[in-house]
């Protein structure tokens, strides 16, 4: 279809034109037929071997130009076909480039998302982690606060909560720990006026620890201070009654075996009158508590 095409486009440049015909005539190319004279003043008609040669070497300059035509025609296709082609390629170049640029940036998104994907997975492990070191911690808060319940029977609400079991747990451990605080300042302070009277003989210990130890020893420390108590007591009895110059039999005055607790209590109300004033004698003021226990040996 399109070699017929062309052909007839060949065919329709190929015929002779009164425009070409000028035209040849202006390239100097046609040459006019030669006229003879006659006396009728007529022109005669060229001969006919002359026609076909004309026609054939019109033809053919007719075809040359355009030829020359369709062929600047084909070159300026050629160099606009170029140019396209020049700016076709400077587009690839940078649709390339813009390739290139969106797979480095599509593989930094990924490496982007990935990291993000890791930081995510490491902070979730780290909030789970987090929260059950918190429980153990509240659970170990919690504890110690039921010891401090068992030991001081003492118990404490919060007035104003957190809301964090965290808070609220370690709220409740600092009121039992003040609370221990101060029972240990009273109790060192109490400890420290009965240390000379128990132990006259030694010196008070450094730590509240090793002081509270030594209250804390196999044998029965208020027993042993009563005993020397009362050996202070008949010291000074006897010491009275020999300032008294009265013969008393001490050896049946100190035995008391088979006396009844009965006639042990009556004989101490009977002596409470004469104590008195002995004690008041001594400088020591009389207990206000009657005491019905018999003597310790």
């Amino acid at each position: 279809m399109a070699s017929a095409d062309l052909g007839s486009a060949e065919w329709e440049r190929s015929k002779i034109s009164a425009q070409d015909i000028n035209l040849l005539k202006k390239l100097g190319i046609s040459k006019r037929p030669t006229r003879y004279a006659s006396p009728a003043k007529s022109y005669p008609t060229p001969p006919m071997e002359y026609r076909p040669v004309m026609q054939s070497f019109i033809r053919l300059g007719t075809q040359f130009i355009g030829y020359r035509d369709h062929a600047n025609k084909l070159e300026e296709n050629l160099a606009e076909a170029n140019k396209r082609a020049d700016a076709l390629a400077i587009k690839l170049e940078q649709s390339e480039s813009a390739r290139k640029k969106a797979e480095a940036d599509a593989a930094s998104v990924e490496d982007l998302r990935k990291r993000l994907h890791d930081a995510e997975t490491s902070l979730s492990e780290h909030i789970t982690e987090q929260s059950a070191r918190e429980e153990a911690i509240i659970k170990r808060l919690e504890s110690q606060s039921r010891r401090f319940v068992r030991k001081t029977s003492q118990e404490y609400e919060l007035e104003d909560p957190d809301n964090d079991p965290l808070l609220d747990a370690l709220s409740f451990l600092e009121f039992h720990g003040d609370e221990a605080r101060e029972g240990l300042a009273e109790a060192r302070e109490g400890l420290s006026r009965l240390y000379p009277y128990f132990f006259p003989k030694k010196k008070e210990p450094a730590t509240f620890l090793a002081l509270g130890k030594c209250f804390n020893p196999p044998e029965d420390l208020g027993l042993k201070l009563r005993q020397e108590n009362l050996k202070v007591a008949v010291e000074g009895t006897i010491a009275l009654v020999a300032d008294s110059q009265q013969n008393v039999d001490w050896t049946k005055v100190g035995d008391t075996q088979e006396m009844e607790t009965t006639k042990w209590q009556s004989l101490i109300r009977a002596a409470k009158p004469n104590s008195k004033k002995i004690l008041a004698y001594l400088g020591c003021k009389p207990t206000p508590a009657p005491s019905s226990s018999k003597p310790e040996v």
